[in-house]
């Protein structure tokens, strides 16, 4: 009994560390969402923290802001998207597929 709980403790820190290692990776991963033809771009970090946003000059319109407005939510939200798709994948990697909520 002793050894299978000495062994079951040992792969749970493996897994640990795993994961450690998989969310400092996706930290330092980058995804990009896009709008607008490529005029908004926004990049995001694999655990979902925006890095940048551009705007090309020539697509802002002081007549029609909500437009620029839309835009740059739709390529927030599709680089968060993209983040989250990535941070699952890479998890996924560590846990074997298990579902394993409140661990990232």
């Amino acid at each position: 009994m002793g050894f299978n709980m000495q062994k079951l403790m040992k792969q749970a820190q493996k897994m640990q560390q795993d994961m450690a290692r998989a969310q400092e990776e996706l930290r330092e991963s980058e995804v990009e969402g896009v709008a607008g033809g490529g005029m908004v771009r926004v990049t995001a970090n694999g655990a979902s923290e925006i890095l940048a946003i551009h705007i090309a000059p020539e697509i802002v319109d002081p007549e029609d802001v909500e437009m620029l407005e839309d835009m740059v939510l739709a390529a927030v939200k599709e680089a968060l998207s993209a983040a989250q798709a990535l941070s699952a994948e890479r998890m996924a990697r560590v846990t074997g597929g298990m579902n394993m909520p409140g661990l990232f």
